[in-house]
């Protein structure tokens, strides 16, 4: 993704947008799309087509390439209002934040009804200890103001929590970024190197312990996103340096390929100190993560065009996934949800695993679909 911007290439030819006023099949769009469904198959534990993401074959995963999308989108935001004042652009995006707790929330709720319907359908109590759940059903007065106070999350329920956080940062990223781009590298890049020398984390209750996505160490993802997704000298750096970078990053690709399949890095246990610096883990979002995403970013960077030409039917249907990134993910949060109770319910088999691949993309490009179907009406 090196040349998302500014490309250098040969024209394309324009695909104009299926549904009025919605845009084009992009490049962002479609990674992002591409990211939810790889998101929707990884979070159906044990499924037999988990395998084939991508998470297998390197040291990050679709987590890491949602999050550096949403800043590369947020920097989208910003630059198409330029001349906003600091305040309104706080409310702006404070305005982004809340919708994502509100969303939250409802799949949140939605998320603990359907886990404590399939413990009362199948008459199993062990299912109430799915997915972290087991203190809400355990401890409901404690759990649910957790629950509200975003200190207690649902497994596989826990990276809107971290984007909530992340958005409540922008503001302070939007405005450093105003002041000098150098100043928001050193800032975030600062914390994030803080935070793995210490490990600080936010601590969760009333379930003792620490966020699966430690959001002072992600910022640097999202800030790295923000600071590539317009004109400036990150974008200028990424095209002096293009062929170098590319060839970087295919090199790290196919070098974290092999250390991925063999484990050959370090653990917590033999890494030296501070072993966050040199461990594969996801909570820290450490250096060998954030190195892989970027490497990938640089390997397929310009791919889509080749996938618009070729398979433009894909191209089309990722991006409209990502166009309505928010509405497909909380659909396909639930619908992961789902594919676990299904595989449960009817016993584990290829078929089962086969359904739920089908049945899910299925559904969330109907998601998709009708997002743009309300904007039609209200156009």
């Amino acid at each position: 993704m090196d040349e998302l911007a500014n490309r250098r290439v040969a024209p394309t030819p324009s695909v104009p947008p299926k549904v009025k006023g919605t845009r084009a099949p992009n490049e962002i769009d479609f990674w992002r799309g591409y990211a939810l469904i790889a998101i929707f198959i990884n979070h159906v534990p044990g499924i037999f087509y988990e395998q084939f993401t991508h998470k297998n074959f390197g040291f990050s995963d679709s987590a890491e390439l949602f999050v550096l999308l949403a800043g590369w989108s947020l920097r989208a935001m910003v630059d198409r209002s330029p001349d906003l004042e600091p305040v309104r652009l706080v409310l702006r995006i404070g305005g982004r934040a809340v919708t994502l707790y509100i969303a939250q929330q409802v799949i949140t709720v939605m998320a603990i009804a359907m886990i404590a319907a399939t413990a009362l359908l199948t008459q199993t109590n062990l299912v109430l200890q799915w997915n972290n759940a087991a203190a809400v059903f355990e401890e409901p007065v404690t759990a649910n103001i957790g629950l509200v106070i975003l200190s207690h999350h649902l497994g596989y329920f826990d990276i809107l929590p971290l984007y909530i956080v992340l958005m409540w940062m922008a503001p302070v990223f939007a405005v450093l970024y105003r002041v000098s781009p150098t100043v928001l590298l050193a800032a975030s890049g600062g914390l994030y190197v803080a935070t793995l020398y210490t490990g600080f984390n936010l601590p969760t209750w009333p379930v003792e312990g620490r966020w699966y996505f430690n959001p002072f160490a992600w910022q640097f993802v999202f800030a790295l996103g923000y600071m590539l997704g317009g004109p400036g000298p990150g974008q200028q750096i990424v095209q002096k340096y293009r062929l170098p970078i590319r060839i970087f990053g295919v090199l790290f690709v196919v070098g974290s390929l092999f250390a991925a399949t063999y484990g050959w890095y370090f653990d917590w246990l033999n890494a030296p100190e501070p072993a966050a610096f040199f461990v594969v883990d996801k909570t820290f979002q450490t250096p060998l993560r954030l190195l892989h995403v970027l490497a990938l970013m640089a390997t397929f960077g310009g791919a889509f065009y080749f996938i618009l030409k070729y398979l433009p039917q894909i191209a089309r249907f990722c991006s409209m996934l990502g166009r309505n990134s928010l509405n497909v993910f909380c659909v396909g949060s639930l619908l992961s949800l789902s594919g676990q109770i299904g595989r449960f319910a009817l016993s584990e088999s290829l078929w089962v695993d086969t359904a739920v691949l089908i049945l899910g993309p299925v559904l969330l490009s109907l998601t998709a679909w009708v997002s743009e179907w309300r904007q039609r009406l209200r156009a």
